[in-house]
């Protein structure tokens, strides 16, 4: 599962694109303020005070809804998916799935989605990247920068869909396969241009211990 978020942050996932994936914490306008426990409260007029042990019934079916409450508001991550963190000067891609293979496929997504709709975007053609590494780190550097050279130069091809189908760990070599279109400004919404992929803070856990398989990369705006 991937690590909760440590700042606000937009999130963005494949299974609805443009789509919040998994909300961040915040604060809503207009909540009631708290109950002031300044005063105790007391029994309605005419209505009988309830027994200690009654009391007791009631605090401990109180505590476990409110046990309940919380669950449901704690922000749950779907299986697969991606989301954007807030960084200094740039933008940080945070991408996890259910293996390192589908973490690596959300990094591309999400580095496409940050520069159009990818609800927009047709798969009406397929193009084909390799990529080669030394390890880990640089072989997901190296198949982002592979996916945005594609997206910058001839053919133009911006991908909704990415899929490897060969991932080496002992040579650290990845063919993957893109299915999309090639960016039409009358079509597409111009998002955030990328201009290059950063080596910095980059991150890849993959630990089939804890069920972590996620991937972090700093993208130059």
């Amino acid at each position: 599962m991937p690590s909760p978020p440590l700042s606000d942050q937009e999130v963005s996932s494949t299974s609805s694109p443009g789509v919040t994936a998994a909300a961040a914490d915040s604060v809503t306008d207009g909540d009631p303020e708290p109950h002031s426990t300044s005063q105790p409260h007391s029994t309605s007029h005419g209505q009988q005070a309830l027994s200690p042990a009654e009391c007791g019934d009631a605090g401990d079916a109180a505590a476990a809804e409110l046990e309940d409450m919380e669950e449901e508001e704690e922000c749950e991550y779907p299986p697969t998916g991606y989301e954007y963190l807030d960084h200094p000067a740039d933008v940080q891609l945070h991408a996890w799935g259910t293996c390192l293979t589908e973490a690596f496929e959300q990094a591309a997504l999400a580095m496409f989605g940050y520069m159009t709709d990818l609800s927009t975007v047709e798969e009406a053609d397929t193009q084909e990247v390799t990529a080669q590494g030394h390890d880990l780190e640089s072989l997901l550097f190296h198949f982002l920068d592979e996916w945005l050279f594609l997206f910058s130069a001839e053919p133009f091809f911006c991908a909704s869909h990415v899929e490897i189908v060969e991932f080496d760990r002992v040579q650290f070599r990845i063919r993957a396969r893109g299915y999309g279109e090639a960016f039409d400004l009358d079509k597409h919404p111009q998002g955030t241009e990328v201009k290059a992929i950063t080596y910095s803070n980059l991150q890849v856990h993959d630990d089939d211990d804890t069920d972590t398989h996620e991937v972090f990369v700093i993208i130059d705006i």
